[in-house]
C-alpha cells in the first residue's frame, strides 16, 4: 500500500523529471530545426512540414531522452530532500536509505515501462512516418525493395526478385526467386533456388531450376545442384534501410528474433533498444549513492551532484555505445554486450547505497 511518504515522493519524481524532460526536448528540438531548416527550404517544403517533421521525432526524443531524465529526476528530488534536512529527518526516524529511495527506484521503474509502451504501440508509426518525410520527400532516397511478412521483395532492372534473408549481416538467402518477362507480357525467365549466395561479385545458387521461354509455347526447364549465374542486379540493390529496423515494434523484433536467434539483426536491434529503454534504472541506482557521498565529504546538494551525475550519464552510454559497436564489429553475444552495463552499475549502486545504511 502506498503511504503519504511514498506519494510525496512519486509527485516529487515526476515533476523534477518532466521539468528536465522538457527542458531537454526544447534543446533537442531547437538544435534539430537549425540543423535541418535548410534541407527543407531547400527541398521546396513548407514551414508547416518541417514542424510535422519534428513533431513527428517527439517520441523518439522522448524515448532517447528517459534514461538521463530518470536519473536527473531522482537526484534531484533526492537532493532537494537532502536540502531541506527532510532526508535527515527519515533516518533519524528510523527509516532505512533502501526504504526511502525505493519511491524513487519505483517511480523510475513505473516511466521505464511506460517508455516500453511507448516504444511498442506509438513510436513505429510516427518514426515511420517521420522518416518518409525526411528521406523520401526532402532527401529524394527511397528504400531499396519493401518487406511483407517473411519475404523482401524488389522490382530490379529487369524482372522481379523475392527472398528471406535470415541473417541481415551475410549476404545470403533462401527462398530465392527471379522472374522476368518479354514485352509481349509473357514470362520470360523464372529462376527459383533453394540458397542464393553472393561471393566475389558473382552469384552462386544452389538446389533449384531455371525456366526460360524456349519457342511460343514451349519453356525449356534446367534443374540444377549448384549454378553460377550473372543478374542484372546485385544485392546492394535489395537492402532494406538500417533505419526500417528502428521503426519495428518491440513485439515485431521479438517475433523476428524468435524465429532466427543466432546472429538475427532482429535479435540485435531488439537487445539494443530493450537494453537502451531500462539503462535510467541502473543509472538512478548508482547515481543516488553518489549523490549522499558528495554531500556527506564536500556538503554540497546538487551543485556538485548534478555535474557528477551528468558525466556518469555520459560514461555510461559512452560504454553502452561502445559494447554496441562491439557487437556488431566482434559478434559478441548481443545479450552480454548490451546489458553488462546494467548488471555491473546495479551491483556497484547497491554497494554503495549498503554503505550508507552501516
Amino acid at each position: 500500500m502506498m503511504t503519504l511518504l511514498d506519494r510525496y515522493l512519486f509527485v516529487q519524481f515526476t515533476k523534477n523529471m518532466f521539468l528536465v524532460l522538457l527542458s531537454l526536448l526544447a534543446i533537442y528540438l531547437l538544435v534539430d530545426f537549425l540543423e535541418k531548416i535548410d534541407n527543407f527550404q531547400e527541398a521546396g517544403k513548407s514551414a508547416g512540414l518541417t514542424i510535422q517533421y519534428l513533431m513527428l521525432k517527439t517520441p523518439q526524443i522522448y524515448e532517447q531522452l528517459m534514461p538521463i531524465c530518470l536519473l536527473l529526476g531522482g537526484i534531484i528530488s533526492l537532493g532537494i530532500l537532502n536540502h531541506n534536512r527532510e532526508l535527515l529527518a527519515l533516518k533519524a526516524g528510523g527509516l532505512s536509505v533502501y526504504r526511502i529511495i525505493t519511491p524513487l527506484l519505483a517511480s523510475a521503474l513505473f516511466f521505464t515501462i511506460l517508455t516500453l509502451a511507448l516504444s511498442q504501440w506509438l513510436l513505429p508509426p510516427t518514426l515511420s512516418a517521420g522518416n518518409r518525410i525526411w528521406f523520401e520527400e526532402v532527401n529524394k532516397t527511397k528504400a531499396h525493395g519493401i518487406q511483407r511478412g517473411k519475404f523482401i521483395y524488389y522490382k530490379g532492372k529487369e524482372g522481379i526478385y523475392s527472398f528471406q534473408q535470415p541473417d541481415k549481416d551475410k549476404i545470403s538467402f533462401s527462398n530465392f526467386s527471379f522472374s522476368a518477362w518479354n514485352k509481349e507480357h509473357r514470362l520470360q525467365t523464372l529462376l527459383t533456388a533453394k540458397t542464393a549466395l553472393w561471393e566475389n561479385k558473382q552469384w552462386t545458387f544452389q538446389n533449384g531450376q531455371l525456366k526460360k521461354l524456349a519457342g511460343p509455347h514451349n519453356y525449356s526447364i534446367d534443374p540444377f545442384t549448384q549454378k553460377s549465374l550473372a543478374l542484372p542486379d546485385d544485392p546492394t540493390d535489395f537492402f532494406i534501410p538500417a533505419y526500417k529496423n528502428e521503426e519495428m515494434s518491440i513485439s515485431a523484433l521479438f517475433a523476428g528474433a524468435r524465429k532466427n536467434q543466432n546472429g538475427s539483426s532482429h535479435l540485435k536491434e531488439l537487445h539494443r533498444r530493450l537494453s537502451y529503454i531500462f539503462l535510467g534504472l541502473p543509472l538512478l541506482i548508482l547515481g543516488i549513492p553518489i549523490l549522499l557521498i558528495v554531500n556527506q565529504r564536500w556538503g554540497h546538494d546538487l551543485t556538485l551532484a548534478i555535474p557528477t551525475s551528468s558525466l556518469l550519464a555520459f560514461a555510461a552510454w559512452g560504454w553502452w555505445s561502445a559494447s554496441q559497436s562491439m557487437l556488431n564489429t566482434y559478434h559478441f553475444n548481443p545479450a552480454l554486450a548490451s546489458w553488462s552495463i546494467h548488471l555491473i552499475i546495479v551491483i556497484i549502486g547497491f554497494l554503495l547505497i549498503r554503505k550508507q545504511d552501516i
